[in-house]
């Protein structure tokens, strides 16, 4: 890959860049719309995400490059939300708006190229992804270091005040804390972040079903309100704040759905915390319970899943090696994890993917992903 963006950026703009930085896209393993609730939520970065190239002008031109797109977008210095095809130039875009809120330098001209091998769609945060990288780059032209804390709270900005989506910490945290073989934890009343070892022998299956997963639509936004509702109405900052036993004892005071949510995400935190215990007995049958059990809260409760992800899910949980499936994500589309041992390969795979064919009339993307490093800078030549 970084030969791929590096080819790119010569190809768009007629020379070497200065600056390669890469970050990884993320699995949410359990934790569903907990982290704008102040919960806690378990994620793993992946072996695959987006590519950033970079090299500085000096006449204040910013001009971008994507690797889906066949021409070279140009904007000025002034940051201007962009619709249609050029719309993902709002995520970069929106990391120079964060950067500067935090009160650091930002870049003025630049050449800029992406380029990923994450799939686009399957709920693996290229989003967070781009803020990353897009963070790192711009970082290091202008000569600034911040910790790794500071660098997903840009990320998060960006998407929440410049795009438009009021996403919690999971996907830039993931992305900026990931580690090999291991799980990223995240308290977000901190938000606090550690790692938790992955237990050996389990594997990540990815079922896209390239179903619409468009968080900025109203239906994500509509599920962050319910939740807010929730909480007020429960008398407490945060759904986090509430135990199951306030819940149950106050729950007359919510209207049917939005009790159906609180619940969701109150009884999530708690599997949360069960599946940390469970990863740290190796008890993977018990990790996969709670996925498959998350899932179902999903489905029922939360009602962010889909009939595409539920028969994908109905028949994971059927199948020898499987521990455990959920979907993964904001939801509303988009894919299915599966937890499994090795008893789970390429040719269990293709019979999910063939019974999803016959049903549903299109083919899933299939994906064995392993965990990966977090967000990183690969190559800076400024001198």
């Amino acid at each position: 890959m970084q030969k791929r963006v590096s080819e790119l950026f010569t190809q768009s703009f007629g020379s070497e860049p200065k600056i390669i930085t890469r970050a990884p896209g993320r699995i949410e393993f359990i934790g569903n719309h907990t982290d704008y609730n102040g919960g806690t939520v378990l994620g793993a970065a992946v072996d695959c995400g987006l590519w950033v190239a970079v090299s500085p002008r000096s006449d204040g031109r910013r001009r971008w490059r994507s690797a889906i797109g066949d021409t070279v977008v140009e904007t000025g210095e002034a940051l201007t939300k962009l619709e249609g095809h050029s719309s993902w130039i709002n995520y970069p875009q929106g990391v120079i708006d964060a950067m500067q809120a935090h009160g650091l330098e930002i870049p003025g001209g630049f050449d800029y190229a992406v380029e990923s091998d994450l799939p686009v769609g399957a709920g693996l945060s290229s989003s967070a992804a781009i803020e990353l990288s897009s963070a790192l780059a711009f970082l290091e032209l202008t000569g600034q270091e911040v910790d790794r804390e500071k660098l997903v709270k840009i990320g998060r900005k960006a998407e929440n005040d410049f795009v438009g989506v009021p996403c919690g910490i999971l996907d830039q945290g993931v992305s900026g804390f990931g580690k090999r073989d291991h799980l990223v934890f995240i308290d977000c009343r901190g938000p606090d972040f550690s790692t938790v070892p992955m237990p050996g022998g389990a594997h990540f299956w990815i079922f896209n079903t390239h179903t619409k997963h468009a968080l900025v639509d109203g239906l994500y936004e509509a599920r962050h309100t319910e939740c807010m509702a929730a909480a007020a109405d429960l008398g407490v900052k945060q759904l986090a704040d509430a135990s199951l036993e306030l819940f149950r004892q106050e729950m007359h005071k919510l209207s049917p759905t939005v009790a159906k949510r609180a619940r969701h995400i109150i009884e999530e935190i708690d599997r949360v915390g069960k599946t940390i215990t469970a990863m740290e007995a190796q008890d993977l049958d018990a990790v996969g319970r709670n996925l498959t059990a998350s899932h179902r809260s999903s489905q029922h409760a939360f009602e962010n899943s889909t009939p595409e992800l539920d028969s994908l899910v109905d028949q994971l949980t059927t199948m020898a090696g499987v521990y455990g499936a959920r979907l993964t994500g904001g939801g509303f589309g988009g894919a299915v994890m599966a937890l499994t041992d090795a008893r789970f390969g390429a040719a269990e795979a293709d019979q999910v993917a063939q019974v999803y064919r016959s049903r549903w009339g299109a083919d899933p993307q299939v994906l064995h992903m392993r965990t990966g490093d977090g967000a990183e800078v690969i190559q800076s030549n400024q001198a």
